[in-house]
């Protein structure tokens, strides 16, 4: 056996597809085995393994056991001369095993290789050579000055800026998402260090390597798609913790004395450092929209006050300090309140949403308006004028971010443009995917994979002429149908191409069309697959605001209401319970043994099993009713449950859902 390929999975089932396609064509004409590890995923990704990947020799783990020791359970069965470490969310070229290998052969001082990477949009991944986090190395490297200097020999040795990525290299650390490594050096070493749980790994492991009087070396012959981001999100609190905690294992590990202490010390530091860079760059973000509109609404009350007083009173200081003080500040709460659960602050927006955010908050205004005492009522017009100031200037910053190319503002019905790369057949195959799916976009056409298939009757152009075509037609995504193209092809045209365009494949035989636009963010995904509305950032907003408001009006009237209910105690439990958060007032219904695979929720007093009458006697009967009540929730849906089970609310538990007889038999017993 000359390779032996372990790939560990954890919830990336649609990654893990096109990682495998990709894998069974490189490894034609190869002797090669090929081992994923299952981290107990909930996506269903074991049964599609054994469905579509008979010849994977699979190994389904019970619990997460982290990366390194799902990659030894694999190493410790590996019958291959080499074995190579491999990410799921990966797709490699057709020479990326064979070209790899032969380097190896010729270089038997080699014991580890990794080779170059490019992310979903083209563009290269530094981490495919890296130097040794040395004490130095890691201080430029966790204060940003490798960042700064990203060419010097001495700022950037941790990503050793200043070797060339298209140039053959010895270096020190190796890529954990493509590690090509030496079995009788992995028998010599010893596996991955399981005190790493993610991350840090690869470091130690090539370290050891070194250590051991081998080389390891960065090949640039072939590349590799790393796609990123599907297993922790690098703009968040858990990768700066995760990623320097190993550091300081390894630290530990590997250095002695006075140097060590140093070296931990520098990393903690390090780990409050970066994590509040961190937050405050996650803040930032989600605050500033929300501080600019406040800003420019206060700024245009302030002027639309003096304007209307002289219009309409002749009086410039006719308004109290009152207006400015209490009223527009009321205002501007109000606004910003009812537009963040409209969802104006969200990742995406659209124009309606924005209108109809303020436009609400102007409604409470003018029902607030009513309740405030005579000295603190300020022109009802001013309201009205504010209205259309705030929808205004909101509207007005996002719409110049939009032209710009940026913002969450979406143009109305204006669809990017899109081109399929493929045959008829599979192009035809692909816009069935994508019209089930109900993904919208402008599709230009098509282009013929190869020039000789090219009857510009049925085609665009040909695949030579795909950057001509990107021009023309101002592309701004590109679908490859992997089974008409080669990954080399696929990878030549997003590096020449480059990142102004976004990319996604679709395997052969695939339901699922993949990409990710981001290194640091979670792949792009188009399927034909349930999606579960209840999982939105609008409906998770809806619902929390439905239990707040709710549980606080049973609390505030609850010497009243407390005694309608069966259990008047239990009813201001549940109450107190729902309005922290502990609780939901409607959540899944009990006794359903696939709730994994469900978004999770918290747990509720009441289901929508409580408004139905018993449940036959069918396995399934519950997870049907938990699995609708995702996909098409709505949270009107759960004010109708709440008031038709008004005496249930109560009750200190969700009882376990009861199931009638089944029906006599109509048979003779013998």
């Amino acid at each position: 056996m000359k390779l032996s390929i372990v790939i560990v999975n954890y919830n990336v089932k649609y990654f893990l597809e096109q990682a495998l396609l990709a894998v069974r064509k490189a490894a034609k004409g190869l002797a090669v085995e090929v081992f994923v590890v299952d981290n107990n995923s909930v996506d269903d990704s074991v049964q599609m393994l054994r469905e579509k990947f008979p010849e994977v020799k699979l190994m389904a783990n019970s619990q997460n056991l982290g990366f390194s020791k799902a990659n030894n359970q694999a190493i410790a069965q590996a019958k291959g001369e080499y074995v190579l470490l491999l990410n799921p969310d990966t797709v490699i070229r057709e020479d990326s095993l064979s070209a790899p290998l032969a380097f190896m052969d010729a270089h038997p001082e080699a014991g580890g290789l990794g080779v170059k990477m490019i992310d979903g949009k083209g563009c290269f991944l530094p981490e495919s050579k890296r130097g040794f986090p040395s004490p130095e190395v890691a201080f430029y490297k966790a204060f940003g000055l490798s960042k700064l200097f990203p060419k010097s020999t001495r700022f950037n040795r941790y990503h050793l800026g200043y070797l060339s990525a298209d140039e053959t290299h010895e270096i020190e650390v190796l890529s954990g998402a493509y590690m090509l490594l030496r079995k009788s050096v992995l028998e010599q070493i010893g596996y991955l260090d399981e005190a790493f749980f993610m991350y840090g790994e690869d470091i130690d492991l090539s370290y050891r390597v070194v250590q051991a009087g081998y080389k390891n070396y960065y090949f640039a012959g072939t590349t590799i798609i790393h796609y990123k981001g599907e297993s922790t999100k690098k703009g968040s609190l858990n990768y700066v913790k995760t990623f320097y905690n190993a550091m300081i294992i390894f630290a530990q590990k590997h250095f002695g004395g006075p140097q060590a202490g140093l070296y931990v010390g520098m990393l903690r530091a390090a780990i409050y450092f970066r994590a509040s860079l961190t937050l405050l760059a996650n803040w930032s973000k989600r605050l500033f929209p929300l501080l600019l509109d406040a800003l420019l609404i206060f700024i245009g009350l302030f002027l639309l006050k003096d304007i209307w007083a002289n219009l309409r009173f002749d009086d410039p200081d006719y308004f109290k300090p009152s207006l400015i003080y209490f009223n527009y500040p009321l205002y501007i709460g109000i606004w910003l309140t009812t537009a963040f659960f409209r969802g104006v602050y969200d990742q995406k927006l659209k124009a309606g949403q924005l209108v109809s955010g303020f436009a609400l908050g102007s409604l409470l205004i003018a029902a607030v308006y009513g309740f405030l005492p005579s000295h603190l009522r300020a022109s009802r017009m001013l309201i009205v004028l504010g209205t259309i100031w705030a929808i205004g200037s909101s509207w007005s910053w996002r719409y110049l971010l939009a032209l710009l190319g940026k913002g969450p503002l979406e143009q109305g019905q204006q669809l990017h443009n899109v081109v399929i790369l493929g045959s008829l057949s599979e192009s035809e195959r692909v816009q069935r995917l994508l019209y089930k799916a109900r993904v919208q976009n402008n599709l230009i056409g098509t282009v013929a994979p190869s020039e000789s298939e090219a009857d510009f009757k049925q085609f665009l152009g040909a695949i030579y002429q795909l950057e001509e075509l990107v021009q023309i037609y101002k592309i701004k995504e590109i679908i490859f149908c992997a089974k008409d193209l080669r990954a080399e092809q696929i990878i030549y045209w997003m590096n020449r191409l480059g990142p102004e365009v976004a990319y996604k494949i679709v395997a052969e035989d695939s339901l699922s069309i993949v990409g990710s636009n981001s290194k640091n963010s979670a792949g792009d995904l188009y399927t034909l697959e349930l999606g579960f509305k209840i999982a939105e950032t609008m409906a998770k907003r809806n619902k929390r605001l439905l239990d707040l408001s709710s549980s606080f009006i049973f609390l505030l009237f609850s010497p009243i209401l407390a005694w309608s209910c069966a259990s008047p105690l239990g009813f201001i439990a549940n109450a107190w319970a729902v309005f922290w958060g502990q609780k939901s007032w409607l959540g899944y219904a009990k006794g359903d043994s696939k709730l994994q695979h469900l978004p999770k929720l918290r747990p509720s007093v009441l289901s929508p099993a409580d408004s139905l009458p018993q449940l036959p006697d069918e396995e399934h009967s519950l997870h049907r009713i938990n699995l609708f009540y995702a996909k098409d929730y709505y949270w009107s849906e759960d004010a109708r449950l709440i008031w038709e089970n008004w005496r249930k609310l109560g009750r200190k538990k969700q009882p376990a859902q009861s199931r009638s007889q089944p029906l006599p038999s109509t048979q003779k017993q013998d």
